[in-house]
């Protein structure tokens, strides 16, 4: 035989004047939309170094050539094509001088915040 549920009584529960539902509704969307903005700086800020670093590494070899700068424009070229101009050849050296000030990821990731507590 299934046992029978009671009813949730409305004695227990505070009620909400319409106004202070709307206000903590509120509440959680801009909460929401914090959480969103500060996830996404800084996944974006993750890939700029990441992006640095591989150009630094595996085309610049650590050093400034000029066939190197070369190189970086052609991967502009590419890169904006598919994704847009925050991939321009200024914004490219831009991470990879982001990459030679912090040579380790370490440096500043873990102050990086992708956890969401409201």
């Amino acid at each position: 035989m299934a046992t029978r549920k009671s009813p949730v009584s409305r004695k227990s529960q505070k009620p909400i004047g319409a106004q202070a539902l709307v206000d903590d509704i509120r509440s959680l969307i801009a909460d929401a939309r914090l959480h969103v903005a500060t996830t996404a700086n800084a996944t974006l800020t993750l890939l700029y170094w990441r992006v640095g670093q591989r150009i630094r590494t595996e085309v610049l070899g650590g050093d400034r050539a000029e066939y190197g700068e070369q190189i970086v424009v052609t991967l502009s070229r590419q890169l904006s094509a598919e994704h847009g101009s925050g991939f321009s050849d200024k914004n490219l050296r831009r991470m990879i001088q982001f990459a030679e000030v912090f040579p380790d990821e370490k440096i500043f990731a873990h102050r990086l915040c992708f956890s969401y507590e409201p």
